[in-house]
């Protein structure tokens, strides 16, 4: 029972970060933008 509920915790953990890695991407916050900063906009850098 223990493994199952770890499984899951594991299993939400991981959609919940590739939710927020997917909506970063689509607003242009993604951390690299393939190296080519001149044609990046300045989207692959943190905003703080």
């Amino acid at each position: 029972m223990g493994t199952f509920f770890t499984g899951a915790l594991l299993l939400i953990l991981a959609a919940a970060a590739l939710r927020v890695m997917i909506r970063n991407k689509k607003n242009g916050r993604a951390f690299s933008c393939g190296g080519d900063c001149s044609r990046c906009g300045g989207g692959c850098r943190i905003k703080v």
